[in-house]
């Protein structure tokens, strides 16, 4: 099956984008992602960071890749269900893995329990309408159980969001200098702190994203199959409109200077329901100017990430808790300053990428994770190059 160029360009954009928020979560404790006064107060350039990422990039990339995700479960549904179930069960492995050994932010596990429960959903829609409105239904129950905990929650902050001194020293002690053991048992906690997240409130929404993905890909619009013009106008308006749903919290979790009730739940819901409607406007325009954009090398190369899109994005965990869990530079650099960080990262994942392709049809761990699909499936493979 030929390759959507295009497709592997905005999945290449969502790698490199998530990493444009990851990179909070390797430099600084847990609580500093979502909360930039997560130490008790914040500097003028530390807030504006984290209003500028909010608007443009928070959850936008990761929705963007799930919606992604969701457009790879309609592709797959030729191959069948044992193949579909083999590769997604392996991906809950390595998710499983990759969080417990390596970092707590992992996504892998997440993407891959709510795909062996949003693949049959995807399967069994019997029109593109049933499966959209559903996608929709589901992401909007989400929201509505993230504003239900907003109110019931109280307004005393947890340790999540402002942790004391004895809670931030020893989370730079278990990352950077603890034993091994030490560091896998508060992974597991915060696995454990994770998949009871997803079960209560953020499955939903990631299955929602899953079945949107894919009734755009069964449409054909993650296809490129509507006008140029079409997708320009449609990125404007998405894009436009998602702004303007997210900036009013922005300014108003600054004005409530980041209070936990509003600002962990209540002031969320706007960034969730903008992002599915922003990350869709970046891509429609992306379809809308591909002639345009398709010239550069620069594109060309990032594609070649999205192509590697697994491999790449479990680099990004190997290249950042070696910097800042081996190299001592845990909690040295504030919000902005780990910014400076993303460009190089970045630079290896498309080097890596290109040259690997030159030679190569897959990434490594694409290759290793089909041939492991296919041994558990039960099926065999082509004869081809890696």
């Amino acid at each position: 099956m030929e390759r959507n160029v295009t497709l592997d360009f905005v999945r290449g954009i969502a790698i490199l984008g998530i990493l444009l928020l990851n990179i909070v979560g390797f430099g600084l404790p847990k609580a500093a992602y979502l909360n930039p006064a997560w130490y008790g107060s914040v500097t003028l350039h530390d807030a504006w960071t984290w209003a500028v990422l909010d608007l443009f990039a928070q959850v936008k990339f990761l929705s963007l890749f799930a919606i992604l995700f969701g457009a790879g479960l309609q592709m797959l549904l030729p191959r069948g269900k044992r193949w579909i179930q083999s590769r997604l069960t392996l991906l809950v492995l390595l998710g499983f893995i990759h969080g417990l050994l390596f970092w707590d932010g992992d996504i892998l596990l997440a993407y891959g329990l709510i795909g062996l429960i949003a693949w049959r959903m995807v399967r069994d829609a019997v029109s593109v309408k049933t499966l959209f409105n559903t996608g929709v239904a589901l992401y909007l129950i989400g929201i509505a159980v993230l504003l239900l905990l907003g109110v019931i929650s109280g307004s005393t902050p947890n340790r999540s969001w402002i942790p004391d001194a004895a809670n931030i020293q020893y989370e730079g002690y278990w990352k950077t200098t603890g034993s091994v053991m030490e560091a896998i048992g508060n992974r597991a906690d915060l696995l454990s702190n994770g998949l009871l997240a997803l079960g209560a409130q953020y499955g939903w929404q990631l299955a929602g994203l899953m079945l949107i993905g894919a009734a755009l890909m069964r449409s054909g619009w993650l296809k490129g199959q509507f006008s140029l013009s079409h997708y320009r106008r449609t990125g404007l308006f998405l894009t436009l409109l998602g702004v303007a749903i997210n900036l009013p919290a922005i300014v108003a979790q600054w004005q409530v200077e980041w209070a936990y009730r509003w600002c962990a739940f209540i002031l969320q819901a706007p960034r969730e329901l903008s992002a599915p409607v922003q990350v869709l406007g970046y891509t429609s325009l992306i379809f809308g100017y591909w002639p345009q954009l398709c010239r550069s090398k620069l594109v060309s190369s990032i594609a070649c990430v999205g192509r590697m899109a697994l491999s790449n994005y479990l680099l990004q965990t190997l290249i950042c808790t070696t910097l800042f869990y081996r190299f001592g530079l845990f909690m040295k650099f504030d919000r902005l300053q780990l910014l400076a960080f993303v460009p190089p990262v970045w630079a290896v994942n498309i080097l890596f990428s290109v040259f690997w392709l030159r030679r190569f049809r897959q990434g490594p761990l694409e290759w290793i994770w089909r041939q492991l699909t296919a041994r558990a499936a039960g099926t065999s493979l082509p004869r081809t190059s890696r």
